[in-house]
């Protein structure tokens, strides 16, 4: 896929993903059912991804197959992967809580409208 240092930006940015995903190597190989150090191969840039394999870890870790490849930007792929992980934390949420923390986020909202006045 490319030079030497795309290589490596690609496998930074799948152990990025990883990681903002909250899962561990085992955790993805065991879905993907391949042995844990192949995962390691691949974020240390040691295995090259195969077309077909791409969309798996797409979907596993919620960013696009074009921001793990690098062909996408990187700033606002960052922030997708950080709501969709914030979404993901949501679903398992308590009625209990979620109330609370639309409070919170109504006062930090009012809070920086506060200062923009």
């Amino acid at each position: 896929m490319g030079t030497e240092k795309n290589k490596k930006a690609i496998a930074v940015r799948f152990k990025l993903a990883r990681e903002q995903s909250g899962l561990t190597q085992g955790q993805v190989a065991r879905r993907l059912q391949w042995h844990r150090p192949t995962i390691s191969a691949i974020e240390a840039g040691a295995r090259s991804i195969a077309a077909e394999e791409l969309p798996l870890f797409a979907d596993i870790y919620g960013v696009s197959a074009a921001w793990l490849v690098c062909e996408e930007a990187e700033e606002a792929s960052e922030r997708e992967v950080q709501i969709s992980l914030a979404a993901r934390g949501l679903a398992n949420i308590e009625e209990s809580e979620l109330a609370s923390l639309l409070q919170l986020l109504r006062s930090l909202r009012s809070g920086r409208d506060g200062e923009r006045g």
